[in-house]
């Protein structure tokens, strides 16, 4: 039982861990455009103006977001699957709740960081990443042949 909580659940419980650091004052939007900006001026050889970036930056925390939940969503699915083989719509749903369950607390963790702001649609944003993982391990699953679904 040990040996499975280590293999299977403490990833899931990690990743958790990495998500909730994310959502403090060090990862708020104004700290994390200065470090976007930076790194578009070194590529591109010039920051870029306010009207061009601010989109910029709302789509990359948003697919940010989308990531990270998806890895989530994986990562999940892989505990709640554990030494079983393949893919069920039963794993992916209890891994989907999960994920989303997580999604709602680290937005209400928000809640009390005077920086950051909950938001529904980032727990909805949360939720499809967690759930397109489910359907990448699905068309992944599928793909393998009868032996390696593993």
């Amino acid at each position: 039982m040990t040996r499975l909580f280590f293999r299977y659940w403490l990833p899931l419980l990690a990743w958790t861990a990495m998500i909730f650091v994310a959502s403090t004052d060090s990862f708020a939007a104004q700290h994390t455009g200065s470090v976007i900006q930076t790194i578009i001026a070194a590529l591109i050889g010039h920051p870029l103006p306010p009207e061009t970036f601010d989109p910029l930056h709302f789509v990359i925390r948003k697919l940010a977001h989308l990531t990270e939940y998806a890895i989530l969503g994986a990562l999940a699915f892989r505990a709640v699957r554990a030494e079983e083989c393949g893919w069920s719509a039963r794993w992916a749903t209890i891994a989907t709740v999960v994920a989303s369950l997580i999604a709602a607390g680290d937005e209400f963790h928000q809640s009390f960081v005077p920086s950051r702001t909950p938001s529904l649609v980032d727990v909805a944003i949360d939720t499809v990443g967690a759930a397109i993982a489910q359907g990448i391990i699905r068309w992944r699953v599928r793909r393998q042949p009868d032996s390696a679904h593993n």
